[in-house]
């Protein structure tokens, strides 16, 4: 299992970006989220996208983000009954992560039936699996002159595979970059573990 592959771009465009890596080119799946973030990349620039492999009968299928925190997002959709990883992917690219968890936490079910390919029996599964997964609404979400994201997306991921939840982690995130927003991952790790 791949975490993530860096490298120079070879290729790139909205659907799917060839990373050089080594003399092999991986073909990557990404989303439109993705194509954003990286976009602004030279070519001569070394870029990191963290991988999901999905295995086929017929195919071993690279998809990547620019985050953990979207990957995370990534394998929620495709753990729901109906949703394969070329329809959470068409999610990323409609909605950004954080649209995403205020669509679910608030249950905009009109919202997720916008997305091409998502009927509304798919919605509802899709709101009904991740609504205890995903706590993050809209009023607690990290103030838009706060920390970087990858920063805070590190940390959140850090904290979650520590077993906290998602909830509790960004709790004391948000509040230790509140008050300190050029803090490291490092720092807010350790600081958050002293608070919960």
């Amino acid at each position: 299992m791949y975490d993530y592959i860096s490298g120079k771009i070879a290729e790139f465009n909205p659907a799917y970006a060839v990373i050089d890596n080594g003399g092999l080119g991986f073909m990557i799946n990404i989303s439109l989220t993705t194509y954003n973030e990286v976009s602004h990349a030279s070519k001569d620039d070394l870029v990191k996208l963290y991988i999901y492999e999905a295995i086929r009968e017929d195919a071993h299928v690279l998809y990547g983000f620019s985050t953990k925190h979207e990957r995370e997002l990534f394998l929620l959709l495709i753990s729901v009954s109906g949703v394969g990883p070329n329809t959470a992917r068409m999610i990323l690219s409609s909605l950004t992560p954080a649209d995403l968890e205020q669509c679910i936490a608030s249950g905009n079910v009109g919202q997720l039936k916008s997305v091409k390919g998502i009927g509304g029996k798919t919605a509802q599964r899709i709101l009904v699996d991740l609504k205890d997964k995903i706590k993050v609404a809209s009023d607690t979400l990290l103030d838009s002159n706060s920390a970087p994201s990858a920063v805070y997306d590190e940390s959140l991921a850090a904290l979650m595979m520590l077993g906290f939840t998602q909830q509790m982690s960004h709790k004391a995130l948000k509040k230790l970059f509140k008050e300190n927003p050029s803090i490291t991952v490092e720092d807010a790790i350790k600081q958050a573990l002293k608070m919960m």
